[in-house]
């Protein structure tokens, strides 16, 4: 499955999750049921994964933690905060390159309406889905 592919069924279970249960629970509610969502999709799921990188002879081994990664193939950074800041569109960004990854979706379930809440993330890819 491509990324865009997984990008839309991400997307799919945000929406269904946020329309039954709306905005103002905790990140941790909507990573749990998130992740449950996913597997019930029979997709590939590693959640809260250390990442590992390597600056120069440095090497850190808990940099930060991936909220969750979809079939090694697309990270999801997950809030629930009043707005998404560009700081949290960089992270993301900075995430998904130090992975190799191509796609990073960026969720904060804590807006009225979800689809204001969803940034794509691209690494060496459209900005847009195909």
């Amino acid at each position: 499955m491509t990324e865009n592919e997984l990008a839309k069924i991400i997307v799919d279970k945000a929406y269904h999750i946020h329309k039954q249960l709306g905005p103002g629970l905790l990140e941790s509610v909507y990573e749990n049921i998130l992740v449950h969502e996913l597997k019930k999709a029979n997709l590939q799921i590693a959640r809260q994964v250390p990442i590992q990188f390597r600056y120069d002879d440095i090497v850190f081994e808990d940099a930060f933690r991936a909220d969750i990664i979809v079939e090694n193939k697309v990270l999801i950074e997950l809030k629930s905060i009043d707005a998404i800041s560009s700081v949290h569109f960089k992270q993301t960004l900075t995430y998904i390159k130090l992975m190799n990854l191509k796609l990073g979706l960026l969720i904060n379930f804590n807006e009225a309406y979800i689809q204001k809440g969803i940034r794509r993330v691209a690494n060496g890819m459209p900005e847009e889905f195909s």
